[in-house]
Parts: C-alpha cells; structure tokens; sequence
C-alpha cells in the first residue's frame, strides 16, 4: 500500500484494490483507445495487442499479484523497473500509452528508501517528457535546459505533495490517537469519581453512626442521667414542695434539651432538607431557620450556572453548612453571617463568613476547641476529594471554605 489512508476499513480496502489494479486499468484504457485509432492496419494492431499482453503479465506477476509479505525495497524497485521498461516500449510505439507510464509516479513514492523514490520519480519524469520527444537523448540534446528543469519541477512537485500528504495523515493519526487516549482517560476518571463516591457513602454510613454513637453518649445519655438524677431527688425532698418543685423543674428543663438534641442528630443524620428540593433551596431554607432560631441575620446567595450534582456532593455541603451555621451560633458570637454557594466548571464550593470574635487557627486542634467541628469537615471533604480552608484570626471573625469537584447527578451531563 503507497499511502497510508485514515479511512475506515471497507474504504482502505478498496483503495487497497484500486491501487493494485492501477496500471493494468490504465493499460487497458490505452489499449483501447489506441486501437481505436484510424489509419492502422491490422497487422499493427495485432503487433500492439502482443506488446501490452507482454506487460499485462510482466506488470501481474512482478506487481499486482505479489503479497505484501513480499514487498520489501528490493522487490519493489524490481517491479518498478519492470513497470517503466513495458510502458517504455509502448510509449514509442504509441504515445497514447502516456496514461500507463503514468502510473510510474503512483509506483515510485512506494520505493524507500527517499532516495530511491526521488530517482523513481526522476526517471519517470524523464521518460514521460523525453519520449514524445524522439527520446530522453534527443531531448538531452534539443533542448536540455528547459527539459532538464521540467524534470526537477515535476519530480520534486510531486515529492513535496506525498510527504505533506503523509504528514498530514500522520498528525491525523495521532490526533485520533490523541482523542481516544483523552477519551479513554475520561471514562477512567468518570469510573474513578464514581468508585470514590461508592467509597465515600461506605464510609458515610460508618461516620454517621459513629457521629450518632457519640452524640447518644456525650448528650442524650447524659441528660437521661440527669432527668433520673432530678427525679430520685424530687421523690427524696420529702415535706418540701419548693425543693420538689425545683428538682421536677430541672428534670423538666433537661427533658425538653434532651429532645431537641435527639432533633437535631436525627436531622444531621439523614438530609431531609434535601427531599424534593434543589440544593440552593435546601441551604437557603437553612440558613433562613437558623437566622429566625439564633436571632442572628444571615444572608444566603449563589453564584454561577447551579445544577444537579451527586447526592452524596449535595448531602456533604448541607451537612458542612449545618456544622458551620452550629459553630457560629457556638462560638462567634457573630453579629452577620453571609453564606455562598458556588458553581464553576469543575467545583462547587461553599464559602461561609461571620464578623464574630474569630479564634487562633493553633489552637482549634486542641480539646478546648474540639466542639469547632473543623475536622469532621476536613474528614467528610476529604472522603470526596474536597478540601477545607478556613481564614481567621482573634477578633477578625471567620471565614470558612469547602470546596467539592462538581460531579453531576447520575444521568446527568456537566
């Protein structure tokens, strides 16, 4: 094959095929119109029909029916020389057997290496422009300069066309290859982001109830000690209704505690703000509760295109914005909150600002400060490749940041 074609396989193979066949189509092409000519006798035409069934064969067997397997340097230029010396010979019989020389530029860019293609090329030229003209000598002789460069113009025309033509199917190529790699690379990662959020809800589920396990004990069973403890204190004040009173009142008031702490690890533990609502709706709502509940004003706003992402993305900024919201209730003693939710190209992130009191960021991994909740967050963005940065300083309030890769709703394109 002399040209390395990004067809598909059904058109290389025809090109394969045509290619092959070339020289005796146009062999047969110039048969036939030559034999069309008037003013031959017989007796010349049967001479011609001899001379093209003796390059018929020659140019089948040493051309059209070798294998590939057989095609190296040698045998190709062997077939060449054979190609050029019958359309030679039929050529001087009768020009009109041009069109079959012709098909020795299609042979010569086959020869490697270069520079035998570039004598192929050459020597076709030379025997197309000399012929016709008494013969390459005669030529030579007549009018050398303007023959000699007809030749070189040609040739090298024809030489500088397949080598651009065979760079540019190379680019192609690896263009092709280029894409499908990305392709590939693509699928990959789209295989990775899922397997890391299947991950990541595995580990959900054991975070949550080791967060559940902590809050029964650190909180709720607490308080149940302590509405028992009331209550066997009540039952031993004996004739003294004040101090009854006060320990069922106390009993009362850690009852009422107790249930809205069991509320809320139940809201954390399942997003039920999310049901039915996007999450823009879901942290507006949120935020618009706590500002009512905690009497602190808080402004919530969203930037970009917002769209559908992952549940297991959305569930993460929800919970973070809860943990966030707590902390400042907690801890900041904030006059203002102001929350942004983000959607770029390939994040989504949540930025959450207050003017409270701030803290020293050193001092936030010690116990005193472990009820900031920092590194829950850094652990539940880290599970979905996110990251955590939080900006703050004594006196200088707080900003904090999520940021989570914008991974799309399953069936959803980005």
């Amino acid at each position: 094959m002399f040209l390395t074609v990004g067809a598909d396989s059904r058109w290389r193979r025809l090109f394969d095929v045509l290619q092959r066949w070339l020289p005796i189509l146009l062999l047969g092409f110039a048969t036939v119109s030559n034999l069309a000519l008037e003013g031959q006798t017989w007796g010349h035409r049967w001479e011609t029909l001899g001379l093209v069934a003796i390059a018929a064969v020659l140019v089948l067997l040493t051309d059209t029916f070798v294998p590939d397997s057989w095609r190296h340097p040698l045998v190709s230029a062997c077939s060449f020389t054979v190609l050029l010396a019958s359309a030679s010979v039929l050529m001087h019989r009768d020009l009109i057997f041009l069109a079959f020389m012709i098909t020795g530029f299609f042979r010569a860019i086959t020869l490697r290496p270069r520079w035998v293609m570039l004598l192929g090329l050459v020597a076709t030229s030379m025997l197309i422009n000399g012929i016709g003209s008494g013969g390459v000598l005669a030529a030579l002789s007549d009018w050398p300069y303007t023959y000699l460069l007809i030749v070189v113009v040609q040739s090298g025309a024809i030489a500088g066309g397949y080598l651009m033509a065979e760079r540019v199917v190379l680019q192609n190529e690896q263009r092709r290859e280029a894409l499908a790699e990305l392709e590939s690379a693509l699928e990959e990662n789209a295989g990775l982001h899922q397997q890391l959020l299947a991950q990541a809800r595995e580990a959900g589920v054991l975070d949550e109830r080791q967060r559940l396990s902590r809050e029964i004990h650190d909180t709720l069973a607490q308080g149940f000690t302590g509405i028992i403890t009331q209550l066997q204190a009540a039952q031993e004040s004996g004739a003294d209704p004040a101090e009854r009173q006060r320990h069922l009142a106390a009993a009362s008031a850690l009852a009422r505690e107790n249930l809205d702490e069991a509320r809320r690890a139940v809201h954390a533990l399942s997003p039920e703000a999310l049901e039915g609502k996007g999450l823009p709706d879901a942290l507006a709502g949120i935020v618009s509760r706590w500002s009512e509940r905690v009497g602190v004003p808080a402004e919530f706003t969203t930037t970009g295109a917002a769209r559908s992402m992952h549940p297991e993305i959305e569930a993460t900024l929800l919970r973070i914005t809860q943990e966030a919201l707590t902390n400042v209730a907690k801890h900041a003693e904030a006059h203002r909150v102001g929350l942004t939710l983000s959607y770029m190209e390939d994040q989504v992130t949540l930025d959450v600002r207050d003017d409270g009191r701030g803290f020293d960021p050193q001092r936030a991994r010690t116990s005193d400060y472990a009820g900031f909740g920092l590194a829950g967050m850094r652990h539940r963005l880290r599970r979905l490749a996110g990251t955590l940065a939080v900006e703050t300083e004594p006196g200088g309030g707080t900003a904090v940041s999520a940021s989570l890769p914008a991974v799309a709703a399953p069936g959803l394109g980005r």
